[in-house]
């Protein structure tokens, strides 16, 4: 359900890359080959061109792309081309370092978003890639950096997990544990044992289950009752984690409309998600952003963005460019 457009017959490596150095000769830069080459290709494809290109001209082309793009543009290309675990280990990293100046609960939207929006596979490659990177783990990290206790406890519990990948449902563990979960919430024990335990270890299809149990048996979605027990980042993260579990395509439709919404651009927030999920279900994130804000995603994307920066993401999205 992704929206990239790659090519019936895809050029070799050796090809793209010799394209791409030919983009980066002379007095300015072929921004459109570089958008056509590299906006066409899924993750293995870029790797080799990476690869490839590194081979060929003994440099990296992450760096060339630095030294040739710039503002937006460059950034979203980078996020594009590197790794999809080394981008979101970065990006964790960088939240987390975040928290020592803004200390708010959106610091922590990526952390969850790969917790709960991806598969375990990559939520292993991430962890891997960050002791790489950092030399620590994330868990380390989120001791070091988080101060609320039973936000560690959670996050902790979160990142360490590996949920089974499956589908498999036990409608009868589902109905026990929506009751754990109730009797957590109306003790406004947010962190209790049952509750990181169930949220960081079953697999999505079986969480999804539980919530449904919890709204047929008490009313209330279980992020609104979650919601109605306080504002502390320890609640907005819990109704984060909910969404991202049952509803990831409305969660990235939101960040998309938050990102556009008001004077200026979050281009941050706005490359982040569209990136990340360019390959994964952006044709669903564009049917709920329609259906929750009545406007095309593409033409509330091409209004708020321009240059090259904007045909790029467009071309993300699938676009003829």
């Amino acid at each position: 359900m992704g929206s990239v457009r790659i090519p019936e017959v895809v050029p070799s490596p050796i090809q793209d890359s010799e394209r791409l150095n030919k983009a980066f000769q002379g007095w300015g830069t072929d921004e459109k080959a570089v958008v056509w080459v590299l906006g066409h290709r899924n993750a293995e494809q870029r790797k080799k061109i990476r690869e490839t290109y590194q081979q060929i001209y003994k440099e990296s082309l992450l760096d060339r792309l630095k030294s040739e793009l710039s503002g937006d543009f460059e950034y979203a290309v980078i996020q594009w081309m590197l790794d999809p675990a080394e981008r979101d280990a970065k990006l964790i990293r960088k939240s987390l370092e975040g928290l020592k100046k803004k200390k708010s609960a959106k610091e922590f939207e990526v952390l969850v978003e790969t917790t709960c929006s991806y598969s375990p596979h990559h939520l292993m490659a991430v962890r891997q890639c960050y002791c790489s990177l950092f030399d620590c783990s994330l868990e380390e990290d989120i001791f070091s950096n988080v101060s609320l206790p039973s936000l560690k406890k959670l996050l902790v519990g979160l990142v360490s997990s590996y949920r089974y990948d499956g589908e498999l449902v036990d409608e009868s563990l589902a109905k026990v544990e929506a009751s754990l979960l109730r009797d957590a919430i109306e003790n406004k024990q947010l962190d209790h044992d049952n509750m990181v335990l169930i949220l960081s270890t079953r697999n999505v299809s079986q969480l999804k289950a539980v919530f449904e149990c919890y709204y047929q048996n008490y009313g209330n979605p279980i992020d609104q009752d979650i919601k109605n027990c306080g504002t502390s980042d320890l609640e907005l993260t819990l109704e984060l984690v909910v969404q991202c579990i049952q509803a990831p395509e409305k969660h990235f439709a939101e960040v998309m409309h938050a990102s556009m919404a008001g004077f200026g651009t979050d281009e941050e927030s706005l490359t982040r998600a569209i990136v990340s999920r360019a390959e994964i279900d952006m044709m669903k994130v564009r049917g709920e952003y329609f259906n929750m804000y009545n406007t095309s995603l593409d033409n509330a994307v091409a209004d708020d963005t321009s240059g090259d920066y904007k045909d790029f993401l467009m071309t993300l999205f699938g676009a003829r460019i």
